[in-house]
């Protein structure tokens, strides 16, 4: 399949990359970025695969995360797509920023008009794996997942859905429990049809009620000032409590801002937010994460 590169930046001695290609599965032009490590001119260097979230495209990652100097020092190649199918003339797929344009919610459409384009699970199990091994210096037996928000329930459902096909998984903020959230029933009920027992292959709470594969280490991190956290729409506690049922290993990192100032204004201490659903959060821990997957990918 052939690629077309959109642009190309020396980065710590690698390069970060963006590319074009005509997707079968999505049956439209598809963008991802790729940081090629310096190792990678050498020889085949294990590769980390980033989900992002809502409205997002491939440049969100790779210009706010801040992850290329740890994917360099660890010699990951590090895979960023786009969210979502672009420009395929489906009406009503630019009228909302939560479902539609950019927010393919990693899942396969099931319903018209949607099933024909919107099969971001497939295209990111499958076909994107397929071109990157073709086209890149990759060991295809070396794989890892991670993402934030949507991105993150993509993380974690495409883990639990097939055992052994990534070392490692993680993710930043995800959305845990789609099927009881505004946002997964909208997303998901959008591209699935109104049957709910559909939706439940897509949600990471209920697939790990039964998972029974291959060890999988998930470590999460979740601000604590998360707008999205305290609106009830990622609802962690259900996952780590059926985590913690099933004895699947999760470390889940509540993330706040400690406050050390004696400045007061207003009564309210300046440094009185903690961290939220941002990049900014996302760059703060990103290097745990990078080391998370390295221990695996480079064991």
């Amino acid at each position: 399949m052939a690629l077309k590169q959109v642009s190309s930046n020396k980065c710590f001695e690698g390069f970060q990359k963006v590319f074009e290609h005509d997707s079968a599965e999505l049956k439209c032009k598809m963008k991802f970025g790729i940081y090629l490590p310096p190792k990678a001119e050498t020889g085949k260097c294990p590769v980390l695969y980033w989900l992002s979230g809502l409205t997002c495209t491939e440049q969100n990652f790779i210009t706010k995360a801040a992850f290329q100097q740890a994917a360099a020092e660890h010699g990951l190649i590090v895979v960023a797509p786009d969210t979502s199918p672009r420009g395929c003339n489906i009406e009503g797929e630019d009228e909302s920023w939560d479902f539609g344009t950019g927010a393919g919610f990693y899942v396969d459409a099931t319903e018209d008009p949607w099933k024909t384009n919107y099969r971001m699970y497939s295209y990111i199990k499958d076909e994107l794996p397929k071109l990157i091994n073709a086209n890149f210096p990759t060991d295809p037996e070396r794989m890892s997942i991670f993402g934030h928000s949507m991105g993150g329930h993509g993380a974690l459902i495409l883990a639990l859905k097939n055992p052994g096909k990534y070392k490692s998984v993680s993710a930043f903020a995800p959305i845990c429990n789609p099927i009881q959230c505004q946002w997964g029933k909208k997303a998901l009920g959008g591209y699935l049809g109104p049957d709910t027992s559909k939706w439940e292959a897509y949600d990471a709470t209920q697939l790990v009620k039964s998972y029974s594969g291959a060890r999988l280490d998930i470590l999460i991190d979740q601000g604590k000032d998360d707008q999205f956290l305290s609106a009830g729409q990622l609802l962690p506690d259900n996952f780590i409590a059926a985590c913690t049922e099933q004895k699947v290993p999760v470390v889940f990192r509540l993330q706040q801002a400690s406050c050390s100032c004696s400045l007061w204004l207003s009564d309210s201490c300046l440094w009185f937010l903690g961290y939220d659903h941002s990049y900014y959060f996302i760059a703060s821990f990103i290097n745990d994460h990078i080391k998370h997957h390295a221990k695996y990918l480079n064991a």
